[in-house]
Order: structure tokens, then sequence, then C-alpha cells
């Protein structure tokens, strides 16, 4: 059972890394990214340990697919949603399109 359920929209984003790798992902803002820091929070005061990176699991739904991964804070407080190659294929999402996510955390 998840402690919370946030719905969002975001664009679809490309990083691309040193090498010729290729990231999709979408940041995560605004209430949303203060609800996931509040939670990640409140799991680090009471277990006394980050978690890898401070990055926070999940399980995301987009359309019909769901998957389990993590999402990543940055600098600019926000999150930091990978999205992978099946997923994109499967929902035939496109880069700058918006995505519409369900978290569950």
């Amino acid at each position: 059972m998840s402690e919370l359920a946030l719905e969002f929209t975001g664009p679809l984003k490309r990083w691309t890394g040193a090498t010729t790798a290729n990231w999709f992902f979408v940041s995560i803002d605004g209430d949303a990214a203060e609800e996931i820091s509040g939670l990640a929070l409140m799991r680090r005061l009471e277990s006394g340990r980050r978690s890898g990176f401070g990055s926070v699991k999940v399980t995301v739904t987009a359309g019909s697919s769901s998957w389990k991964t993590s999402v990543f804070p940055t600098k600019e407080k926000t999150w930091f949603l990978p999205i992978k190659k099946q997923i994109r294929k499967a929902e035939d999402l496109a880069e700058g399109e918006p995505v519409k996510l369900t978290l569950e955390i």
C-alpha cells in the first residue's frame, strides 16, 4: 500500500550524457516535488539514513503502463523521473510532449 499518490503532467525531456547515451525523463516540480521532498525527509529522520543519491522508490503509471523505479532529487529542488524506452514505445511518448503520470510512493 502506498503512503502517497500524486498525479501530475510534465514534458518528456532528453538528457545526453558524456557518452552517446540518451536518457529521457520528466521533471517533477511544484506541489508534487514538495510532497516527495517532505516524505523523503520524514523517512530519513525515521531511519537515520539517506537512500542512494537521495532517491525515493516509486511505482509509476503512464496510460496503461505501470513500472517500479526511483525518483532522484536535483539541485533545483525538483525531482528527476527516468522514463525507460519500453514505456516510451508502449505509450507512444515523444520528446517535448506532455506526459500524464501517477506516482505511488
